[in-house]
């Protein structure tokens, strides 16, 4: 089976960011920037990196995008070079776009015009602020999506000691406890198993149901 390949249009923080995770997971990635001094940098670890305008449709064939299988819209500030190009793209007939969005107006557009996702750090990053804000035991925070996260909880001093079948989160709050890290290892809990202190429970339900049982762990 062909290993997938990417590309990545824009090399902001975000853009860059992903470049790089790509890299290490040994795909090919065609990194495209109108900035040089961008391209230079990551020149050397990208399988082909290109100065271009992406507004410009022509250009974009002659780099072969078309049949790149998944193209990652990471335009900083520009929404509307954010926008023609994306519309290019799927012209292009491009397999998968996903788009850094800026905004609900962004959001709103690249979806009409036929974006697969849509990814809005700064809401991301500040969604796990508040969350780690308000709640002081919340390690970690992930949107799986609108409704859902995944989170990693310190065992608080009301846990220790409980047992998964007692504390039963299925029944009571509707949520999963999908592993226990316990040190270094990570521990498929079953029904007997007891939280110690230094616990962290992953867990992962709806939002409201999350928030609900974190808020009663930490009284």
């Amino acid at each position: 089976m062909a290993k997938k390949t990417f590309a990545v249009i824009g090399l902001g923080r975000f853009g860059t960011a992903v470049v790089q995770e790509l890299i290490k997971g040994g795909f090919d990635v065609l990194v495209i920037d109108r900035n040089e001094d961008r391209i230079a940098k990551v020149a050397k670890i990208a399988t082909h990196a290109v100065v271009l305008d992406t507004s410009d449709e022509a250009s974009l064939k002659e780099v072969g995008i078309q049949s790149i299988d998944h193209v990652i819209v990471a335009i900083g500030k520009d929404i509307e070079d954010s926008i023609l190009t994306t519309l290019i793209l799927k012209e292009l007939g491009v397999a998968r776009i996903t788009v850094k969005v800026q905004n609900e107006y962004h959001e709103k557009v690249v979806r009409k015009l036929g974006a697969d996702d849509v990814i809005q750090p700064e809401m991301l990053m500040g969604r796990r602020l508040a969350h780690r804000i308000v709640t002081d035991n919340i390690l970690e925070y992930y949107d799986l999506n609108e409704t859902h996260s995944f989170i990693v909880l310190e065992a608080s001093n009301k846990l220790v000691d409980s047992t998964v079948v007692n504390l039963d989160l299925r029944s009571k709050y509707n949520i999963n406890i999908v592993a226990i890290k316990r040190g270094e290892d990570v521990i498929i809990p079953y029904p007997e198993e007891r939280f110690e202190e230094g616990d962290q429970l992953l867990l992962v339900g709806k939002n409201a149901d999350l928030d609900k049982f974190s808020a009663w762990s930490e009284k």
